[in-house]
């Protein structure tokens, strides 16, 4: 169904005049969007199926960077029920919150281990990018930015980061590792290695099993090759099923350990605007994505409660840092529960109520080796990386800019700086081709301001 459609002309919601069958019902208009309570409960179980896996890759790449395993799983648990129940009850949309994987690298691996930011402060500053990404978004800044984000660049972004994931998950499990001779800085790693070979094995796995649209394949992958670990690593031990949500022993807890007035120095300000800029470009096309999907569009082709699905997303950030987690936006794999019929908010309020009951089941987490996560990781990396057929090649200024975005974010591993360079090539591409008549005043405003960024020594 074209994204452009409206809910106006889906025939099954020309019955919206028809009185709610239940408070539920009525609540969030289930009839009146042409769904059914049974059809909501089986799109949330999907999405939360699709999504699950993040429970066990963020506290795995945020361990890596010294947080303590264990109260991260507790807060990645936390993020997704408030940030779902959220958009479920108030924006009453089905899309499901979480900590963003793209987000989740950009904290532990360019923050905490690349820039040697301390972990509270690094929460402190996941807590400001926060508050100022509710306050553009509130403001209607964040949609005046996203209105002079050029078509190139948006998908642009979306490659590199899938390109930067993908590279994170095999040198974390020895498929690629830094080249200790002279040439290129990386090369192959031991490809007969178990991590190794259970990667491909697994990647390949959820190929086929998303290829069958089977609900939770990535968590099936994830299972399978655990228990396998259980069975055959000696380094994969079982610590129980069962535990009371704890976040650590004293002097390991997460909650409320954020250090603002560190995250407020100067050297980590230019963190906070790249955590921000990173959520800018990416978090607003999923909404808009999935919204498409489950043709939640109004007549003017605008998403329905679009401004508190915005809002929502920013918002769960803010608690994402006093909790301990990484920044929040809105999973992409939300698509998976609305292409299961999901039209209403019931579908993220069963969302958030199943993660709820995951803050329940922290020792499994310890039962997951990196080499079964870092299948769903390159998954999503790979996934993000198809954005490269939605660039117009016809428009070769723009295509290669986004291009070049894609390329540096994971030359450099830095997000921020690919969008500055690919911002930059646009605007400079365009004027030596004569097409300067294209540039609007924003996108040559956003330019200037991110080349200044990088010239006054601010960034990353």
């Amino acid at each position: 169904m074209s994204e452009n459609s409206t809910i106006q002309s889906d025939p099954a919601n020309i019955a919206s005049e028809a009185k709610p069958q239940s408070g539920l019902d009525g609540y969030f208009q289930i009839s009146a969007r042409g769904s059914t309570v049974k059809q909501e409960m089986v799109a949330g179980l999907t999405t939360f199926l699709a999504m699950v896996y993040s429970v066990i890759v963020v506290p795995s790449m945020l361990g890596a960077a010294g947080f303590n395993q264990g109260a991260v799983f507790i807060a990645t648990c936390l993020v997704a029920a408030f940030g779902s129940l959220l958009m479920g009850l108030w924006a009453k949309l089905p899309m499901a919150i979480g900590c963003a994987i793209s987000l989740t690298a950009f904290t532990a691996f360019s923050l905490v281990l690349g820039q040697g930011i301390s972990i509270p402060v690094a929460l402190g500053a996941v807590f400001l990018m926060g508050v100022l990404f509710t306050a553009i978004t509130v403001t209607g800044v964040r949609q005046w930015i996203l209105t002079n984000l050029p078509f190139g660049i948006a998908h642009g972004t979306g490659i590199g980061i899938g390109l930067f994931l993908l590279l994170i998950a095999a040198n974390g499990v020895g498929l690629v590792v830094k080249n200790p001779h002279a040439g290129l800085p990386v090369t192959l790693g031991s490809f007969t290695s178990l991590p190794v070979l259970m990667s491909i094995i697994g990647l390949a796995a959820i190929f086929g099993l998303e290829k069958r649209r089977v609900p939770g394949g990535i968590l099936l992958v994830i299972v399978a090759i655990s228990i396998f670990g259980l069975v055959f690593d000696p380094n994969v031990t079982y610590q129980g099923l069962f535990a009371m949500p704890s976040f650590g022993a004293e002097g390991e807890s997460l909650l409320g350990s954020l250090d603002i007035m560190g995250a407020l120095n100067p050297i980590v300000i230019p963190s906070v605007l790249a955590l921000v800029m990173t959520a800018i470009f990416d978090a607003t096309g999923t909404i808009r994505a999935v919204a498409g999907q489950a043709n939640l569009l109004d007549k003017d082709g605008q998403i329905i409660n679009g401004g508190k699905a915005l809002t929502a997303d920013s918002v769960s950030s803010i608690f994402a840092g006093f909790v301990g987690g990484a920044p929040a936006a809105v999973y992409i794999e939300s698509a998976a529960g609305t292409a299961a019929g999901g039209k209403t908010g019931l579908t993220a309020t069963v969302v958030g109520s199943l993660f709820v009951l995951m803050l329940f089941l922290s020792p499994v987490s310890y039962l997951v080796p990196a080499y079964a996560t870092a299948p769903a990781l390159m998954y999503v990396g790979l996934l993000m990386m198809s954005n490269v057929s939605k660039l117009d090649m016809s428009d070769s200024v723009d295509a290669l800019s986004g291009l070049m975005c894609a390329v540096f974010i994971v030359l450099t591993g830095n997000i921020v700086t690919g969008i500055m360079l690919g911002f930059s090539s646009l605007v400079i591409g365009r004027i030596i081709s004569g097409e300067y008549k294209r540039l609007n005043i924003g996108t040559v405003l956003i330019a200037i301001i991110l080349v200044a960024f990088y010239a006054g020594g601010w960034a990353i």
